[in-house]
């Protein structure tokens, strides 16, 4: 229990070590109230590397481009829907790396959950 109030960052879902040490240091500087605010704000925007793999079969198999849509790339969908996942080449490069997609993702949202948080007292 004493571990999960020290970091409660380790109850995220598919968490891994270096999103856990991106997490960290990124909340070094903040006081007790801001970093509850940026954990808030944060657990809510964030995707897991699970769900991103659920986006990206979804995306190969029905929707091309829907892995892209719920990551924000609005241009990188479009695209992909109009190709046909470019072929069907990017939508399974997506899938192969999905864990990098949702730590690219992940690392927008922090760094925007710090912005805020940083915002508040």
């Amino acid at each position: 229990m004493d571990t999960f109030q020290n970091n409660p960052y380790m109850g995220l879902p598919g968490i891994t070590p270096e999103e856990l040490a991106f997490l960290q240091q990124a909340t070094a500087e903040l006081t007790e109230n801001q970093q509850k605010y940026f954990y808030m704000n944060y657990t809510s925007k964030r995707k897991s590397p699970q769900d991103m793999l659920i986006f990206c079969i979804v995306g190969l198999c029905l929707v091309p481009g829907l892995q892209r849509f719920m990551t924000g790339q609005v241009g990188m969908g479009i695209l992909y829907l109009f190709t046909a996942g470019l072929c069907l080449v990017g939508s399974i490069i997506d899938l192969v790396n999905h864990k990098d997609l949702a730590m690219e993702y992940n690392k927008k949202m922090a760094f925007e959950s710090h912005q805020l948080s940083k915002m508040t007292n």
